[in-house]
């Protein structure tokens, strides 16, 4: 392919993606090229962002707000942090129409770490937002490059304890939109001022089952109970303070907390595989060891973005689609792994798209990002986080 301008270069005005088949190095070591794609239901047209992370100045981070309970665009996001390229992320808590009256909390459905720290854990599997998972997949799987430098697919569970005077509780949320009916889960200054009346509402197989009447919110802070509440509360987090909320069960176990109380807040995520890891965003696996994974759904079709895993874990591929009229019949998700195939990735995993898939990149020598693909909507759409492409000493 002739090296040239990126395809689409800038949102408005863009060229149309019909005439855009070119390629070009955004930084050593990240590389972008677009093609069009025969789909069962039309021609679909590609962007790709090939990382190499053996490149010692290359590194992938997560993109996200200020807050786990914000949206922004891609991007923002990316030029906040300086990035040279990025994708959206995960699917998210977009809309809470089955919920009057309950604000829609924008945070993202599986895990996330950013800069080798926890932002939150996975909502239960019946409570998520995108496509039905296929065979085998959960909320808790990630795609993530671990400490060793490694990409990898991976699953992250929470593991956590509340130590209180009468004995110890399970913790079973961090950060998320939803908590497994008669838990207990846990909100610090990441989760940022948003309301936590989403949290209880639905149940584990139901989103749209209604919020429970049986709630309760303790605060913590420096291992002391300094507040309690009947319902749950908004408003920001401060540093060191630690928000515990309970429904049906989980409540009853809060309400013996009093005022004053020693109460030890202990909670990590733990990978499936052992491995630690510096970044880590969900979604969920369609190709692993080179084969689409089983299941796949080969009937709908749409825009969508992916990343692909080759190189031994060396290489990541960013491959979102393109939005503009003209190929918005998109890839089923069967065929969506089949591309990943094709370019490369021996495994694969499939992020939030439609309205959402988004590629940004940084022309060399520009001092922001530009949108290389046609978003499906006519503009960005505020997402919950992303993949972040850095390049530097």
């Amino acid at each position: 392919m002739a090296c040239g301008a990126l395809a689409g270069a800038a949102l408005t005005g863009a060229a149309p993606a019909a005439g855009a088949q070119r390629a070009e190095q955004l930084a050593p070591g990240v590389d972008y090229r677009d093609y069009d794609l025969d789909g069962a239901h039309g021609t679909a047209h590609a962007h790709l962002v090939t990382v190499d992370l053996s490149n010692a100045h290359v590194r992938v981070d997560l993109l996200h707000p200020d807050a786990v309970a914000a949206r922004a665009t891609v991007s923002q996001l990316a030029d906040e942090r300086g990035a040279v390229a990025g994708v959206n992320g995960d699917f998210f808590n977009i809309s809470e129409a089955q919920h009057p009256g309950v604000e829609a909390t924008g945070s993202a459905v599986g895990p996330e770490i950013a800069g080798g720290r926890t932002l939150k854990a996975a909502v239960p599997r019946g409570q998520r937002f995108g496509p039905a998972l296929p065979s085998g997949a959960t909320t808790e799987d990630v795609i993530g490059v671990g400490t060793d430098g490694t990409a990898r697919l991976d699953r992250l569970s929470l593991t956590g304890s509340v130590t209180t005077p009468e004995g110890t509780l399970k913790l079973r949320g961090l950060n998320q939109y939803a908590l497994p009916v008669g838990s207990i889960g846990a909100y610090t200054s990441d989760w940022g001022g948003a309301s936590r009346a989403r949290a209880t509402c639905g149940t584990d197989t139901s989103r749209s089952a209604p919020c429970s009447t049986d709630t309760y919110e303790v605060t913590v802070r420096d291992g002391r109970v300094v507040g309690t509440s009947g319902s749950p509360g908004s408003g920001a987090i401060p540093a060191g303070t630690t928000v515990l909320l309970g429904r049906e069960a989980g409540a009853g176990e809060l309400r013996k907390l009093l005022r004053g109380e020693a109460v030890r807040v202990e909670h990590r995520t733990v990978a499936a595989s052992g491995a630690a890891y510096t970044f880590a965003v969900g979604g969920f696996p369609v190709l692993r060891h080179g084969m689409p994974v089983p299941g796949l759904d080969d009937s709908a079709s749409a825009v969508r973005s992916a990343v692909g895993i080759g190189g031994g874990g060396h290489r990541l591929l960013l491959l979102v689609l393109d939005g503009d009229p003209a190929y918005r019949s998109g890839l089923t998700v069967a065929e969506l792994a089949a591309a990943l195939r094709d370019a490369g990735a021996t495994d694969g995993f499939d992020l939030d798209g439609g309205g959402s898939s988004t590629l940004v990149a940084r022309e060399p020598g520009e001092g922001v990002v530009s949108v290389l693909n046609h978003p499906s909507g006519g503009a960005e759409r505020a997402v919950a986080n992303g993949i972040g492409v850095f390049s530097g000493s």
